[in-house]
């Protein structure tokens, strides 16, 4: 009897793995659509698409070395302490053996073929395992390197799209808010390469911050409950939503529409030193190679998302999520990457997405309705205004300057109230926080 009822137990337990493992076949599915339609899509426009990409990262050069290693990072997060020494060990070995065929073969230096090598190991493994928490760390890497490659056609795709560019109306509308790029571009050009090359690494390791903090966040998977909310979420819908804008409001940036970057398509070599005034702005042709990615900034919307997430951990964690902010925002405007209206757009998207993930235990009550309906409204009148608008904003910066940071700073005001306000005060009362403090998102 017993022998029967151990049989039992071990196929119910065996059915409840395969349902809660069969999530992950779904997205498996979705993911290999995806990329195969984005390969076509590349290959009938002659571009390179993310399956050679791919195949770079397990047997040839990888396009980044740091965001496979980031990936395994996360992986790590889900796997007994005596499986990550292995995977390590492992990752590492197989990239010394990399580096040295690389370089007897006279290619460049380069690693991540070990890393992406491990990682996917560990998901099948998890998957032998039928271990659902081993295979969500090792989706979760895999998704933040997929992510870059589907980013990357993305880009290209703009450039077919939308071959005129609206950078005219978003320097203009940009006279609203003193035209900080210009500003923040010769401050730079005065502080020298130190500081151009420390602002440089935070701005292209944004990933890797981002995988700090998501480890800090998920460090107690292996024993515990993931938590209800944790930073990998806002940043991939973030990734998903805000390049959709690329396509309504396609800028190139003030480095290439107006400054040496351009190719032979800038307006002129304006930036930093000279700030153009249009009164007549209008659509201009650029070339097929400069990716229309600013209108919003995401770089901006994902270091406030770090920013927003560090709050809650320990005082070095809030350090490095406040100076990544700081430091990003001085980058994407002092390199010439994005306007100021870029920015405040980001800001924007960046706590109305954030605002439909936070604290899920809440549900959808008044005040998160409220909110992300507000930001939502608040993105459309931007984008609306900066096209529609932009010569009144150059015109009348004194109203219309204070007027674009009030709208962005409601938007902050009220995700403050409705997440961050300390419960009982009557800031938090408008915002639908209890009085009890809920178990918090990370």
């Amino acid at each position: 009897m017993n022998g029967v009822l151990q049989g039992e137990e071990r196929a119910l337990t065996g059915s409840q793995m395969s349902g809660s493992l069969r999530p992950f076949a779904i997205g498996a599915a979705v993911v290999a659509v995806s990329l195969l339609s984005l390969q076509l899509v590349a290959s009938r426009y002659g571009f390179s698409g993310p399956l050679p990409s791919i195949v770079n990262d397990f047997v040839g050069t990888p396009k980044s070395m740091a965001v496979p290693w980031g990936g395994l990072a996360l992986a790590l997060v889900g796997v007994a302490a005596r499986v990550r020494v292995w995977a390590l060990a492992s990752a590492v070995a197989i990239d010394l053996v990399g580096i040295v065929v690389r370089l007897d073969a006279g290619l460049p230096f380069s690693v991540g073929n070990g890393a992406v090598i491990v990682l996917t190991g560990l998901a099948l493994y998890a998957v032998a395992r039928r271990d659902p928490r081993g295979l969500k760390a090792a989706c979760l890497g895999g998704l933040l390197i997929l992510a870059t490659k589907i980013g990357d056609v993305w880009l290209q795709i703009t450039t077919i799209v939308r071959p005129y560019v609206l950078d005219e109306y978003a320097q203009l509308a940009d006279h609203a808010l003193g035209n900080p790029s210009w500003l923040v571009g010769s401050a730079l050009a005065e502080l020298g390469p130190g500081v151009y090359a420390v602002l440089h690494w935070v701005y292209i390791q944004l990933p890797v911050a981002a995988i700090a903090i998501a480890i800090y966040q998920l460090r107690g998977v292996t024993t515990g409950a993931w938590p209800s909310h944790y930073l990998v979420r806002t940043f991939l819908l973030i990734g998903i939503v805000g390049p959709i804008f690329y396509i309504l409001f396609p800028v190139v940036g003030p480095v290439f529409a107006f400054g040496p970057d351009g190719d032979g398509f800038q307006l002129g070599n304006f930036w930093p030193t000279v700030v153009p005034f249009d009164g007549t702005p209008s659509a201009i042709g650029f070339d097929g190679e400069t990716p229309r990615n600013c209108m919003p900034s995401l770089h901006t919307a994902w270091a406030l998302a770090l920013f927003v997430h560090s709050r809650r951990g320990p005082w070095w964690l809030r350090l490095g999520g406040t100076a990544w902010l700081v430091c990003t925002l001085a980058a994407t405007l002092g390199f010439g990457y994005h306007y100021g209206v870029d920015l405040v757009a980001g800001v924007v998207l960046c706590l109305t997405l954030e605002s439909i993930l936070r604290d899920p235990e809440r549900g959808w009550d008044r005040a998160r309705v409220r909110l992300v309906a507000f930001g939502a409204m608040i993105m459309v009148v931007l984008l609306l205004s900066y096209r529609y608008l932009a010569v009144q904003f150059g015109n009348y910066p004194e109203l219309f300057g204070p007027l674009i940071l009030v709208l962005m700073g409601a938007v902050v005001g009220m995700f403050y109230a409705t997440f961050f306000a300390a419960p009982g005060t009557a800031l938090a009362t408008w915002g639908g926080r209890p009085s009890l403090r809920p178990t918090p998102s990370r």
